[in-house]
């Protein structure tokens, strides 16, 4: 689990747009790998669902935080 979670970050970190598939491929096998360990079951079946989800980022799926809206610039003055 370490290890996906650590290919993730370095797909969110990654400088161009292959090396981030490159990242988000290796994080789905990571999970692939980690959900083989578990005995059937709620952590398995959450395991199985980031793999699937990595793999659709990797071929260019929408993130599900891309939300209309969001890109919308933040007054400064109500940050606090």
């Amino acid at each position: 689990m370490a290890k996906a979670q650590a290919a993730e970050q370095k797909a969110q970190d990654a400088p161009d747009d292959a090396a981030r598939a490159r990242a988000l491929r290796e994080a789905a096998h990571q999970w692939d790998r980690a959900a083989a360990r578990e005995a059937p079951g709620k952590r398995r079946t959450e395991y199985e669902g980031n793999a699937a989800r990595n793999r659709g980022l990797a071929d260019g799926a929408a993130p599900p935080e891309s939300e209309e809206g969001d890109d919308e610039p933040v007054d400064p003055r109500l940050l606090n």
